[in-house]
């Protein structure tokens, strides 16, 4: 139907939107113009900035259409059409859109940088200096566990690399594994494990020993043995009413009921307090520490032993439904509704011990890596470590695997996309027959060599607390490629990610590993919709310690209810242990049953508080002193 002399139209996604940004003629000259205030900073030689400088000239002639003769060398060759066409005034918005794409680019890779901006700071200089690395890198690298010579940390990951490849080629030559057709390798399901009618009746009758209970109870109760409100205010409560308006204000950030609905549901207490007690909660640091204090008094019980070790973790999103006109709120592609996202990392004996509040729709590996390395740096040198780390597929990149490996732990993705599953090897490394089908790629270990000392510089950066791994991996995404580092870290990437591979493929026990720890942390998120069943009001979330603070509070009710959980299963074991002949009771039972239970809770409600029973626990001594001479 179309005339044989008519061009070709090229209707690529990435075409459409250049097209459509270079017609765009005010919105785009008015975000440049704002852009170009900006003290931006970069590499030399970098197009990027040449354009910069190209439109302030331009923006000091008031120059309407770019002139002709305009030296184009420095745009993108995509770019070159529209920036060089016969329309010279969507010439001149094309170059501005252009400008753009690369400021955004290089501004995430790390290439460009603005001195006084807290997220797009110099990478280089939140690094330990180069100089200063000369000089004292025998003693930075007391903070590692690493060898100095590239040599001597590589040789081991090529020993493991060739055991874990050929019991991958066993595991596929006894048709345990299959390869399709395109190089894919695919597993079988895990088999669920058998339903056993002990665990689930014991089940049972443990939560019906344990009872219904109010959330209020639950609150107290655990205050009462860990005092959680003591790190929320800095100091113990002066007065009930003030406690009152704690535990209010943690009701009113971590759930969805609002401020006028939580005062309504406890006597006696006013908005406005409440609304004070908010606001002292967005305080840095106060809620992490009284989760801290939560999940040091879970894990008391002997029973969280059967669950974990307390060296193995998962991390995942859930998102929280919230108004469209929230700026850190995006659609969520499974629901079609605006939501924020709350990152949690979750320990297999169920605690949540790091949360944040992030943007949906990004990739999840520096936050991944920054918990379990923060929660680590807060162990004690004879306390448990995480050793793995869980996550899902957008909670790895290949330079956040590095990252983890020289920061001492492993991380382990469920891999949803097949294309993600090839493996790689250095360059004559022999591979089984059976694999010979097996997407199998190369990867150079001269670069792994090459940028290792930058590696080393990076990590003893992190561990003295220069710059944390979030910052760092977020200038490392797909933003970076050309960058030394980021080759450095994705070469060691593939390698360590192929080691991981062919343990997950041919080892069906580490699998339901990594698979155990992901539920678990979906049962906790579980737990945390029934918390917070609904939406972000309107008028909440729209500073950043108030998301924190939102967060922080989901996470400590989560965490309350986990702690009350285990330990009221902890006396209902031991009392059931005292009567052997009456309830019988195993070990492997009670490592398939979890505290994350909220059907026995009520959370909604008239909430009483019975402070006046724990008064010398919760209050300070005058107040407490107060009430014993009143009787």
């Amino acid at each position: 139907m179309f005339p044989d002399d008519s061009k070709p139209t090229n209707t690529s996604n990435a075409a459409l939107v250049r097209q459509a940004l270079s017609e765009d003629h005010v919105r785009v000259k008015n975000l440049i113009n704002d852009m170009m205030a900006l003290d931006f900073e970069g590499r030399d030689g970098l197009p990027a900035m040449k354009q910069i400088a190209a439109l302030r000239d331009l923006h000091e002639k008031d120059l309407a259409e770019l002139p002709e003769g305009f030296d184009a060398s420095m745009v993108d060759p995509v770019w070159q059409e529209i920036v060089t066409g016969a329309d010279r005034k969507q010439g001149l918005t094309g170059l501005r859109a252009c400008a753009l794409m690369a400021v955004r680019k290089n501004l995430k890779g790390g290439r460009m940088w603005i001195d006084h901006s807290e997220d797009f700071r110099s990478r280089d200089g939140m690094l330990i200096s180069k100089e200063e690395w000369k000089k004292k890198r025998s003693v930075l690298m007391g903070t590692l566990n690493m060898p100095v010579d590239p040599d001597r940390f590589i040789e081991p990951l090529l020993a493991t690399l060739a055991v874990s490849v050929q019991a991958l080629g066993e595991t596929v030559e006894a048709d345990k594994v299959t390869i399709g057709d395109k190089g894919q390798m695919h597993i079988p399901p895990i088999e669920a494990m058998e339903v056993d009618e002990n665990v689930t009746n014991t089940r049972d009758a443990m939560f019906r020993a344990i009872g219904e209970k109010q959330l209020s109870d639950v609150m107290v109760e655990v205050d009462v043995a860990c005092n959680f409100s003591e790190a929320l205010l800095g100091r113990k409560a002066d007065s009930t009413n003030e406690l009152l308006a704690t535990y209010g204000a943690l009701l009113a950030h971590g759930t969805e009921v609002s401020a006028k609905s939580v005062s309504a549901m406890i006597p006696g207490m006013e908005v406005s307090q409440l609304t004070s007690a908010m606001r002292s909660l967005e305080a840095h640091g106060r809620l992490r520490k009284a989760n801290e204090r939560v999940l040091a008094y879970q894990h008391q019980f002997a029973i969280t032993k059967l669950w974990d070790r307390g060296d193995k973790a998962s991390s995942d999103m859930m998102s929280l439904d919230a108004t469209q006109h929230l700026y850190s709120a995006r659609v969520d592609p499974r629901r079609r509704t605006h939501a924020v996202g709350i990152y949690t990392h979750v320990l297999g004996s169920y605690g949540i011990f790091h949360d944040e509040a992030i943007v949906l729709n990004v990739r999840q590996h520096s936050i991944a890596v920054q918990g379990a390395e923060s929660y680590n740096a807060s162990r004690q040198s004879d306390e448990i470590k995480l050793s793995l780390l869980a996550v899902d597929t957008h909670g790895y990149t290949n330079a956040a695997m590095a990252t983890a490996k020289g920061l001492g732990f492993d991380l382990c993705p469920r891999l949803k996309n097949l294309s993600e599953q090839k493996l790689f090897v250095p360059r004559g490394f022999e591979v089984p027959e059976s694999l010979g089908r097996a997407a199998v790629g190369t990867i150079a270990l001269k670069t792994i060599k090459a940028g290792y000392d930058d590696f080393l510089r990076m990590l003893a950066s992190v561990k003295i607390g220069r710059v944390t791994p979030k910052f760092l991996l977020e200038k490392l995404g797909s933003a970076a490629q050309g960058d030394p580092l980021f080759k450095t870290l994705d070469s060691l990437g593939r390698l360590l990610r192929t080691i991981y591979l062919c343990e997950y493929h041919s080892n069906p026990e580490f699998r339901r590993e990594i698979h155990t720890l992901l539920n678990r942390g979906e049962s906790v998120h579980q737990l945390q919709r029934a918390v917070y069943s609904g939406r972000l009001e309107p008028e909440r979330g729209r500073r950043d310690s108030e998301m924190r603070a939102i967060s922080g509070s989901h996470a400590l009710l989560s965490n309350i209810l986990i702690a009350w959980n285990t330990a009221q299963m902890q006396a209902v074991v031991d009392k059931w242990r005292k009567e052997k002949h009456r309830h019988p009771l195993e070990d492997a039972w009670l490592r398939r049953m979890g505290p994350a239970h909220f059907g026995h809770v009520n959370f909604r409600g008239m909430l009483t508080f019975s402070i006046d029973k724990y008064v010398d626990a919760l209050l300070r001594n005058q107040e407490a002193a107060k009430r014993r001479a009143r009787g």
